[in-house]
């Protein structure tokens, strides 16, 4: 079952919420640029005692509130220049002004901490701007007092109120910011259903008023379509986010968010080089910052990548990491990280500390995950654990759960998950026609996730991101080639005047002109050679594109082609008896598994020529394991160089290694011996490559040559090796080794290390 960080749809920047709140709740400064602090002192300084001085007080107030850093001198000087804005505010009897500064001075006391006299002055800004027919003072207000309610509901109503209120009073901006606020409050309470319709209300005031910074509200859309299982959508408005957040030089923690929530997307589309480069470039980010909740966040987030890619040890160094770098006693991030030890340790096959850490998971979340968020996560690692320790009677309800509330968003990636994993259980169950049900259900949902226009358009979103990068260096060049071109004819036009100063170069500057008009001509002419040049590389690239994209979907119709006849394979031996039978559509079944994965990998790369060997060994030996449960006597030992072949090539050699370990599993180690696999492949100069298969097992009989020569599998092996020009050997060293040496095809080899 695919593994998913616990905090991917929970957590937001702590830092980047309470930026948010602040551009809601300070009506009181909304409209106040964020001058420089002496500056605004001078003004004050020499502003007459009238309501204009009123606002640069609460204007430098608020540089000092809303000032980077937690520095109590910095809400001291807050608070006292403040006062003096109210003050002078009950001298000129300026309402607006006394308003805004009882909000200010609640806003003051939150950042101190002191909830009580915050929640006080807040609702009295409230009655005084109802008092005073202040409505967008009041609208602040509301913003400002659903910060203190801990219920939702209540929380959303507040905001609501607000929305309101600022459209009556016209106040458009604050009006679209409060409506974000309403859709990222849902959004992190696992509602996106109810968050999207106030996010998109949100964007079209922002740019129905020409608003530019609206890399927050993509973010927050991103995380909302990721819920929702709508990775294209999620894609699009991450790779928008990031987008604008860099036209803007925005660098601060919200890019951070913006590069999390990117990488989420990569993590769901199961493309990790991607994933790992978003998380690092948000995890540098949140340590120029300092913030340690969200580095932890970040780091959480790769040991749950180091966990779906079986770096359990990796996961486990970070984790400890941050414990000892960053402690943390907040409970949710404890919580994560039991989540993510619970996972480690349930596939490491670590039963005992395993159940530790689901007895804490259990205390916290609910036998069934309904408290505290996370459902999701938590369901389908509950699930997986069940599923291992064979308690079915906990598995079903679970499962079955879990495909009821993502169904109930439409999140076709989670359903297909969980039907992987409910197929497994079936099967090992013998209930065979319910097994071969959910398989197909995972199959259908699983395409509809990866497969058909929703992938070219993910594709797509990316080629059209990278091409826009690429864009603005070649207009940067272009209009620095414009500046050394403005300063050629300035030099030029000197030339000109002070040959022109000179009568008798007349006729030097008359031959002059002419050069000068062929040279146009000339460079008219190129310019059209250009232009065709361009329509023409237009043309080869969206031939290319297509080009690759059949490509892929050959490999994909193969590959699926493949796995329905697996498919209807395993439903055969449902109804055979025979041993022989069923043991030769097993082997058969493996064989077009070892085929399928090569079409597999070739249509989720960029790469449609070669097949890294390194992962196509690992996979097809952790689909044997699975296949015939070897953990517990046979440990396999992988030695294998990072070496791309081509299909010619890969396809034989799968088969050979399929059929040599199918054969070192049922016979080298009889009677539940315990051993060891080793596979090797490496390379032994220039393009030769050598393969070893050996164990440690009871090796060759002594009359094998008589008698098992010429069985299938044998024959299989050595024709295949003769198909790659290989050769064959296989002899007895402590156990069976085989050896096949061949020389590598060096057509693709260019594209082969450049993938």
């Amino acid at each position: 079952m695919n593994f998913i960080p616990i905090i991917s749809v929970k957590n937001h920047v702590r830092a980047l919420f309470a930026m948010t709140l602040f551009l809601v709740v300070n009506y009181g400064t909304s409209a106040q640029s964020k001058e420089n602090p002496d500056v605004l002192k001078n003004k004050i300084a020499k502003a007459e005692s009238d309501p204009k001085k009123v606002e640069l007080l609460l204007a430098l107030s608020d540089y000092y509130l809303t000032k980077t850093g937690e520095d109590k001198s910095d809400l001291d000087n807050a608070d006292r220049i403040n006062t003096q804005a109210s003050l002078l505010s009950d001298r000129l009897k300026y309402k607006l002004g006394k308003g805004k500064s009882i909000l200010l001075g609640a806003q003051i006391y939150r950042e101190k901490g002191d909830s009580e006299n915050a929640l006080e002055k807040t609702k009295n800004a409230i009655v005084y701007s109802k008092k005073n027919n202040l409505t967008e003072l009041q609208a602040s207000g509301y913003a400002e007092l659903s910060i203190y309610d801990a219920e939702l509901e209540q929380k959303a109503k507040y905001k609501q109120m607000a929305i309101l209120l600022y459209k009556k009073a016209g106040a458009k901006e604050q009006q679209a910011t409060v409506l974000k606020d309403l859709g990222e409050l849902y959004s992190s309470n696992e509602q996106p259903d109810k968050a999207e319709p106030f996010l998109k209300e949100s964007l079209e005031i922002y740019k129905a008023i020409k608003f530019k910074s609206l890399q927050g509200l993509y973010n927050i859309l991103s995380e909302v379509y990721t819920q929702k299982g709508n990775f294209s959508e999620a894609l699009k408005c991450g790779l928008l986010a990031e987008k604008i957040a860099l036209e803007l030089h925005d660098n601060t923690l919200q890019l951070s968010s913006i590069y999390n929530h990117v990488a989420l997307v990569y993590y769901y589309l199961r493309q990790n080089e991607k994933t790992e480069e978003y998380w690092n470039k948000a995890l540098k980010i949140a340590k120029d910052y300092d913030d340690a909740e969200y580095i932890r966040t970040i780091a959480d987030n790769l040991s749950s990548l180091y966990i779906r890619q079986k770096k359990e040890n990796e996961a486990l160094k970070l984790i400890k990491e941050m414990q000892d770098n960053y402690p943390t006693s907040n409970m949710e991030r404890i919580m994560t990280e039991n989540y993510l030890l619970f996972n480690i340790y349930r596939i490491q096959k670590n039963n005992a500390k395993a159940t530790f850490y689901y007895k804490k998971m259990v205390a916290h979340y609910g036998e069934n995950a309904d408290r505290n968020g996370n459902t999701f996560a938590v369901l389908r690692s509950f699930a997986s654990y069940h599923y291992q320790v064979k308690n079915f009677t906990a598995f079903y309800p679970i499962i079955k759960k879990l495909d009821s509330v993502s169904a109930a968003i439409g999140n076709n990636n989670i359903r297909s998950e969980s039907h992987l994993i409910w197929f497994k259980a079936d099967s090992s169950r013998g209930d065979y026609i319910s097994a071969i049900n959910h398989y197909q259900l995972y199959k259908s949902l699983s395409d509809s996730v990866f497969k058909g226009e929703k992938s070219k358009q993910i594709n797509s979103l990316q080629i059209e991101f990278e091409s826009e990068k690429k864009d603005k260096n070649i207009n940067l060049l272009q209009e620095q080639a414009k500046v050394q071109q403005i300063q050629i004819q300035k030099d030029t036009v000197v030339k000109y005047v002070f040959i022109g100063s000179v009568i008798v170069l007349i006729l030097f500057l008359g031959l002059l002109y002419n050069s000068f008009r062929l040279k146009k001509k000339k460079n008219e002419e190129l310019e059209i050679q250009r232009q065709q040049i361009n329509e023409q590389n237009e043309l080869n690239k969206k031939m290319l594109i297509e080009k690759e994209w059949l490509l892929k979907e050959i490999h994909h119709r193969v590959k699926n082609n493949l796995q329905i006849v697996i498919s209807l394979l395993n439903t055969q031996s449902a109804y055979l008896d025979n041993e022989d039978a069923l043991m030769a559509i097993q082997n058969s079944q493996h064989r077009m598994h070892a085929m399928s994965l090569i079409h597999q990998k070739l249509y989720q790369s960029d790469n449609l020529a070669n097949i890294d060997m390194s992962w196509y060994v690992y996979e097809l030996i952790n689909y044997m394991k699975e296949c015939f449960d070897t953990d517990r006597n046979i440990n396999f030992v992988l030695e294998v160089e990072k070496t791309y072949l081509d299909v010619a090539q890969a396809v034989p050699l799968g088969l050979i290694i399929n059929e040599a370990i199918n054969n070192a599993i049922k016979y080298a180690f009889p009677e539940n011996r315990k051993g060891e696999v080793i596979i090797v492949l490496k390379n032994i100069g220039e393009s030769n490559y050598e393969l070893q298969i050996a164990d440690n097992g009871v090796g060759l009989p002594e009359d094998f040559e008589n008698t098992e020569r010429d069985s299938l599998g044998m024959n299989l092996m050595m024709g295949l090796s003769d198909q790659i020009d290989g050769t064959f050997e296989m002899k007895n060293d402590n156990g069976l080794k085989i050896t096949i040496t061949f020389t590598r095809n060096t057509e693709f080899e260019v594209t082969a290390e450049n993938s």
